[in-house]
């Protein structure tokens, strides 16, 4: 399981890494400025955070917990051609489907951090002072002009039930997360700069 999990994270990373930008950073959009300021500001903050000493105290760990590959899928500009990964998109850019995607990830860790908050945590005002602006900045992305409106369904009862009573388990859970969500974030920065470039209507 360990092995396909290192596989998985391979994968999505070589996908992430594909783009034709070669950098993970700021957004080159002329029609939505706020929208390209605040997917920056949440991938400077996911930056900061997915290593930080007081979310990931104690933990000695280099381990990834990705959520699933949909969204760098979908939001891949063009077919990718790496023998090694078999997750590969065989249709053509579908702006709604990658947008609609990006969108579920926000909801998801949105629900995650938000869960998280809620279960036994080892230094309670620090964590909250360090998560709350990531919170902030997603609830304002969801309603973001760029955005399509998606259904919050079950998210945050489902992100609820991977928490337990142990801060260190849990502390280790988040660490992986944030990892995750870091290289999210880029697919995420490329993609919307793809879309606002107006690259993907060639």
């Amino acid at each position: 399981m360990e092995n396909f999990h290192f596989y998985l994270s391979s994968c999505v990373l070589l996908l992430a890494l594909g783009w034709p930008s070669a950098t993970g950073l700021p957004l080159r959009t002329d029609t939505s400025p706020q929208c390209a300021r605040l997917f920056r500001d949440l991938l400077l903050n996911i930056t900061e955070l997915r290593n930080n000493s007081i979310l990931c105290h104690g933990i000695i760990s280099d381990k990834v917990a990705m959520r699933t590959a949909e969204t760098s899928l979908a939001c891949a500009p063009t077919l990718t051609e790496n023998p090694g990964c078999t997750m590969q998109r065989n249709s053509s850019f579908s702006k709604s489907e990658c947008l609609s995607n990006i969108m579920k990830d926000l909801i998801y860790y949105e629900a995650v951090i938000s869960s998280y908050l809620k279960t036994p945590l080892r230094s309670p005002e620090e964590e909250e002072a360090l998560l709350r602006p990531t919170l902030g900045t997603i609830k304002s992305l969801k309603n973001c002009s760029l955005m399509p409106n998606e259904e919050n369904d079950s998210s945050e009862k489902d992100a609820a039930q991977m928490w337990g009573d142990n801060s260190y388990d849990n502390r280790q859970e988040m660490c992986k997360m944030m990892k995750g969500f870091y290289v999210r974030t880029i697919t995420i920065n490329r993609a919307v700069s793809y879309i606002t470039s107006g690259d993907h209507k060639e």
